[in-house]
């Protein structure tokens, strides 16, 4: 199923791409420009999903997908211990806002000081 094949293809490339970003934001230049090439890369995936998921919703394949998933669930697993859940932390109460402050009225401008006038000189 081609469905399949490009989500799985999403999946490794998702990994590939978690694994060099962290290693780019330590400053690994080849990291970094794995990580622009992947994303052009998952673009061309994505798209081929969204094409390849409507003529699945279209056609009935979509049922298909969620009937292999839940054969693939009901296979027995090897039990896990159950983990204890964290306790949730209590949270804060918000703070008040501050109560609005009355505008100050604005400041009267300075007058201005007359021009002094051109004192006629003797010519």
């Amino acid at each position: 199923m081609a469905l399949l094949d490009t989500i799985k293809q999403i999946r490794t490339l998702l990994a590939d791409l978690s694994e060099d970003i962290e290693k780019a934001a330590h400053g690994n230049k080849a990291a970094a420009q794995r990580v622009r090439t992947g994303t052009i890369k998952l673009e061309k995936i994505a798209k081929r999903y969204r094409k390849e998921s409507i003529v699945a919703e279209k056609s009935g394949g979509m049922k298909k997908l969620a009937a292999a998933k839940k054969a693939a669930k009901a296979k027995p697993k090897a039990k896990t211990k159950a983990k204890a859940k964290p306790k949730a932390k209590p949270k804060a109460k918000p703070k008040a806002k501050p109560k609005a402050k009355p505008k100050a009225k604005p400041k009267a401008k300075p007058k201005a000081k007359p021009k002094a006038k051109a004192k006629k000189g003797r010519r």
